[in-house]
């Protein structure tokens, strides 16, 4: 059973990494921690993906309220546990929690080009392409929560 824990003092510490070969595609937990902190006044929520008590990974979203909507900031499966739809599971949790807040209807992400693993999921979810780009990130957008 999937579920997601809030980090806080008790849990951050979690050794949790994504394989060599896709450290460019998503940051390391501390990376996001930091990212959460300096989201704060955006709502942001940093979690734990939990598999029944043990740590799988980590998601991250905030509020993005000039643009109305949310945005899906992290998400990552350690590498230990990636293959088994952990990451899907997660992140419709993610989506739900989302919905269940209420606040915008529009979440938007981005993935780096490249990780079409991350491509398939979110087009999967709904996502579509926005047809910008960040750089070497393509931004998706899900409409209508």
């Amino acid at each position: 059973m999937i579920c997601l824990e809030p980090i806080g003092p008790d849990n951050w510490r979690e050794e949790l990494a994504v394989r060599e070969d896709q450290k460019g595609f998503v940051s390391d937990p501390n990376r996001i921690l930091a990212r959460a902190y300096a989201h704060r006044r955006q709502r942001s929520q940093a979690k734990l993906i939990l598999e029944d008590e043990t740590p799988v990974g980590m998601v991250m979203y905030f509020d993005w309220p000039e643009a109305g909507q949310y945005v899906f900031s992290q998400l990552f499966i350690d590498q230990r546990y990636q293959g088994r739809g952990l990451g899907e599971q997660a992140a419709r949790l993610t989506l739900d929690e989302l919905r269940a807040d209420g606040r915008f209807e529009k979440v938007c992400l981005c993935y780096v080009e490249g990780d079409d693993p991350a491509r398939r999921l979110y087009e999967k979810l709904g996502f579509r392409p926005t047809g910008e780009v960040d750089g070497d990130e393509v931004i998706m957008a899900l409409d209508r929560l």
